[in-house]
């Protein structure tokens, strides 16, 4: 590890803020003993490293990425990329993008960021390719690469990745199994830096008992979902779990509840400034009138 990137980059965080030296050391340790470490002539203790990270506002892995990672921006800036294209369905952009750097030494050398792009290059065999074996193959090898007996948020996401590639192949006891293996190593994980994670995946269960007819539980699984979502402060997948309940009690005729959860679906899009969805979800409520009347 490289503790003098690190120093540089306290030292570049400290200027950002506004802050001496002086600032930066109240109530955790001598000014001298800041200078040293901006300098990378003294190893910080992890619990001083800690409290510089809450004064300066990044998270403390932050440094540690910066110790082991040359370039740690170019890095970040590319998942960064990657992981937006993968929320907006950009499925070519994310073959564009690994395949620009699949040989690039910043990534190949480096477990967590070759992991990221064998997670991506398995999105894409699927989407792009429609290669599905291929796919599961990649995103077996992401998370086998930094296994551990606890896994960490990232490997979670990679197994709800192969979940949702399974469902969408139709094979959804499978996508099942996938999501209860998720689940169960998420509820080892005490703190998540992306509280929707867990909201995701409750959803992808949800759509997967919908296909297995078993509403019920995929109707739970939607409210947990939206109470996580309330829990956080998040509008994330509030509108869809809204609308995944009244599919539910569509599929069991009864459409008053069904109305019900469709209209809230509506509002929140609306809140939302989100119309993709308003045309057809009227068009089912007005449907929902007729079958009521």
């Amino acid at each position: 590890m490289d503790f003098s990137a690190i120093g540089k980059k306290i030292k570049e965080l400290r200027k950002a803020a506004g802050f001496s030296q002086k600032d930066l050391a109240k109530d955790i340790c001598t000014q001298a003993q800041i200078s040293k470490i901006e300098k990378g002539d003294v190893l910080p203790l992890a619990s001083t490293l800690y409290f510089i990270s809450q004064r300066l506002g990044v998270d403390i892995n932050y440094f540690f990425e910066h110790g082991t990672t040359p370039r740690l921006d170019y890095v970040q800036e590319v998942n960064n990329q990657l992981r937006i294209a993968r929320r907006n369905l950009d499925y070519p952009l994310i073959k564009e993008i690994v395949k620009s750097e699949e040989k690039n030494p910043l990534f190949t050398s480096n477990k967590k960021n070759f992991q990221n792009l064998l997670w991506h290059k398995g999105i894409y065999k699927y989407h792009v390719d429609h290669q599905l074996e291929q796919a599961l193959s990649f995103i077996d090898r992401a998370i086998n690469l930094t296994f551990e007996k606890v896994w960490s948020e990232r490997e979670i996401e990679i197994l709800n990745s192969k979940g949702i590639l399974l469902y969408e192949a139709g094979r959804y006891t499978e996508a099942l199994d996938i999501y209860l293996q998720a689940m169960n190593h998420l509820e080892g994980i005490l703190y998540l830096n992306d509280e929707t994670v867990r909201s995701r995946l409750l959803y992808n269960m949800a759509k997967t008992y919908t296909d297995l007819k078993d509403y019920d539980r995929s109707t739970r699984h939607c409210h947990e979902a939206i109470e996580s979502c309330l829990e956080k402060d998040q509008l994330f997948l509030l509108g869809h779990l809204h609308y995944h309940i009244g599919f539910n009690y569509e599929l069991q005729e009864q459409f008053v509840l069904a109305k019900k959860y469709m209209e809230q679906a509506l509002d929140i899009f609306r809140l939302q400034r989100d119309e993709r969805y308003n045309d057809y979800i009227r068009g089912k409520v007005a449907i929902f009138d007729r079958n009521i009347q």
